[in-house]
């Protein structure tokens, strides 16, 4: 018995160690605080139709796989916070084209045109080659010097820009460097080496001549060949902001969709709909625990007393593995926590009945409780093997974010709840447990209000 407390001591330590985890990182800037999805901390939700008509049906989901690759790396080169990316394929429709989709969630993100502009951009760059000479006599042509056309917009200039064959496909990485002596940002260019070859042709035959960047077919930065370049290290400098410089850095980096994406539908959610959504999951969650661990105290008595503390338990370790999984959370993943807090005191509800049972028959509480335990687990085991086969197919196949956060949630509250339902409230009962079975240990074991059908010792039937 004194071994047993002990144990049941060093688990209330722990868990009350937990918990205190659990309140102390919950602070604004601690480096463990919980996820919250896009419905609970507020953001715009997009959805885009991809343009599949062009593709062979043998490549599609290769294709819709890349879509999404880069579009996440784009949000997450954005800074968006727990960003969601995912595809989405509805085969009952009959246009193989209305059926492909990428849904993109950013939380935080209310700035619906400042998202779109970080997904859907798809930069075409280019390096066009203009002659110094023909260059310079145009800028003191009238053609140049007669109008107040900017250069970037006159036809006449752009005309002496020809194409190189060097495009952003062919840019291996692009980076912000800043200029030693000025500190200004730069664009640095590592070509691949397809593009170093060609980078090193052109640089070698025009040395002198204007290397212009265009993006989107408008010239960046125009500037002149100095030597060649042959390692395919290359720079491009200019009067850039720091915002600007790591702008054409994640155009550069990830250039054009692999496939033609069209917005057709976005939401904006405020911040405050998000809060409004939290307070109402704890106040739902505190509400379920109170008038459960009331239930269970009132009917079972001692051990519905263990059976909350071990609910309390559960509640904690649930919130300690949110943070440090993490997990998202939603609405839908409140929603099937609540459901888990209520599925946690099955198995002891199980427990009990049968303690009950073996009560009734004559049996000691010491072997009325052995034997609760050890009839009710094939039961306990069946129906939570069940729960985790069906929260596992609705993760996996689950469609929506709503579908596989609630299942993620249900998942692991299967897993915990087997383990406190089981290990620790037995820990604790065999704890606290009377030590003789009189009639007054009866009333505390025993559950319900009606008299032990049999009394102490009774044979068993």
């Amino acid at each position: 018995m004194l071994k047993q407390r002990a144990k049941a001591f060093y688990v209330v330590v722990l868990a009350a160690a937990v918990g205190y985890f659990v309140y102390s990182t919950n602070s604004a800037g601690s480096s463990h605080p919980f996820r919250l999805g896009l419905d609970l901390s507020g953001g715009t939700h997009l959805v885009y139709q991809a343009d599949v008509s062009k593709l062979d049906p043998s490549s599609i989901a290769d294709s819709m796989a890349a879509l999404r690759d880069s579009v996440e790396r784009r949000v997450n080169t954005f800074g968006v916070s727990e960003p969601l990316v995912q595809t989405q394929e509805n085969s009952a429709l009959s246009s193989a084209q209305a059926a492909y989709k990428l849904i993109v969630e950013l939380p935080g993100v209310t700035d619906t045109k400042q998202a779109e502009d970080a997904i859907g951009a798809t930069p075409d760059l280019e390096f066009r080659i203009a002659s110094s000479s023909a260059l310079n006599a145009f800028q003191t042509s009238a053609a140049a010097t007669g109008t107040t056309t900017p250069l970037a917009d006159n036809p006449a200039y752009l005309a002496l820009f020809q194409p190189t064959g060097l495009n952003g496909s062919l840019v291996g990485k692009a980076s912000v460097e800043f200029n030693q002596t000025t500190n200004q940002p730069l664009v640095g260019l590592t070509f691949n080496a397809a593009g170093k070859d060609l980078l090193d042709t052109v640089t070698k035959e025009h040395i002198g001549d204007y290397l212009g960047i265009f993006l989107d077919g408008q010239p960046i930065e125009v500037p002149v060949i100095q030597s060649e370049i042959p390692d395919g290290q290359a720079q491009i400098s200019g009067s850039f902001t720091l915002d600007q410089a790591q702008t054409l850095v994640r155009n550069l980096n990830y250039g054009a969709l692999p496939i033609p994406i069209s917005l057709i539908s976005e939401e904006t959610i405020g911040p405050t709909l998000g809060q409004e959504a939290v307070a109402g999951g704890v106040e739902a969650g505190l509400i379920s625990f109170v008038i459960i661990g009331l239930f269970l105290i009132v009917w079972y008595r001692l051990p519905g007393l263990v059976a909350t503390l071990a609910l309390a338990i559960y509640a904690a370790l649930m919130l300690a593995l949110f943070k440090l999984v993490p997990v998202t959370l939603t609405a839908a993943g409140i929603a099937g926590f609540i459901i888990t807090v209520g599925m946690a005191v099955d198995a002891n509800i199980l427990i009990f009945e049968r303690m009950k049972e073996e009560l009734r028959s004559g049996r000691g509480i010491a072997d009325a409780m052995h034997e609760g335990f050890a009839r009710a687990w094939p039961s306990i085991r069946d129906s939570n093997v069940s729960s985790l086969i069906t929260g596992a197919i609705l993760y996996e196949f689950g469609s929506t974010s709503v579908i596989t956060g609630f299942a993620l949630v249900f998942f692991i509250g299967v897993v915990v709840s087997m383990f406190t339902a089981i290990t620790v409230s037995r820990l604790f009962l065999y704890a606290v447990a009377p030590a003789r079975t009189t009639k007054g240990s009866l009333f505390l074991i025993n559950n319900g209000f009606r008299k032990p059908s049999a009394a102490p010792g009774h044979p068993r039937e």
